[in-house]
């Protein structure tokens, strides 16, 4: 039987595979699942820091402006949302097959999602020599107050499985990466700092009640994200310098 895969796939199992390899079948298709070690690059110095806005309606904004909206992909969890609900419902054999088939497809259709989102960011950092900075959202969960809609979108997305894809990814390129301090940042402006409730007017504007600027929150939201990766790279660079004699 023939294996066939992307010659980058091909090459990393030639040069990283560990321990052995496991053929699975899953809907009539063969998969093989080999674990590789691949070493982290030499991290390099950042000229700068982009900024990476975690969010529903945009599943992800940087502050260089790649924005990967999430109309079309909520709009399609919803529909599979019902269809489960549906399946549910009738407690059949076959309806409880078809629930577990459409349960992995969709979070292959995830997976394959965040790889996507989280290769072209960690791509954009790497051809600019830019760092990457993250929002830390351990426990987002359970902190973020939303409608009864929003809840439903914020438990179903894998938001921390997005960050751990550019995470994982940054390191094997050696772009450096920080987690920051998420409070405010949909409430500061970019330009001056300024915090206040009332600068997000909605869901994708943003008005400084400070110094007047109108932006799209989102992206205003990355931007407030970057300057304070930065400060945390600058922070941490300057504690490893040892001190004078």
């Amino acid at each position: 039987m023939g294996f066939a895969c992307a010659p980058e796939a091909l090459k990393t199992l030639i040069e990283h595979r560990q321990g052995e390899s496991d053929l699975v079948e899953r809907d009539g298709v063969f998969y093989l699942m080999a674990t590789c070690e691949v070493p982290e690059a030499e991290q390099y110095e950042p000229d700068g820091f982009i900024g990476v806005d975690l969010g529903i309606a945009n599943i992800a904004t940087t502050s260089t402006g790649y924005r990967a909206a999430g109309r079309g992909l909520n709009r399609h969890r919803k529909r599979q949302a019902a269809l489960r609900t549906k399946l549910q419902a009738k407690k059949t054999t076959s309806a409880k097959r078809r629930l577990k088939k459409r349960n992995r497809r969709e979070r292959r259709d995830v997976a394959n999602t965040n790889h996507v989102i989280a290769k072209q960011i960690v791509t954009e950092a790497e051809r600019t020599s830019s760092g990457i900075a993250l929002e830390d959202l351990t426990g987002i969960r359970q902190r973020v107050r939303l409608c009864r809609p929003q809840r439903v979108a914020i438990h179903s997305w894998a938001f921390a499985r997005l960050a751990a894809f550019i995470t994982y990814k940054a390191k094997r390129a050696g772009v450096p990466l920080v987690s920051v301090d998420p409070a405010y940042t949909s409430r500061e402006c970019a330009e001056c700092r300024y915090i206040d409730t009332r600068n997000r007017v909605d869901q994708a504007r943003f008005v400084c009640r400070s110094c007047g600027v109108v932006a799209h929150a989102d992206r205003n939201a990355s931007r407030a994200i970057a300057r304070r990766g930065e400060a945390a790279w600058n922070a941490g660079r300057e504690s490893r310098v040892p001190a004078a004699p």
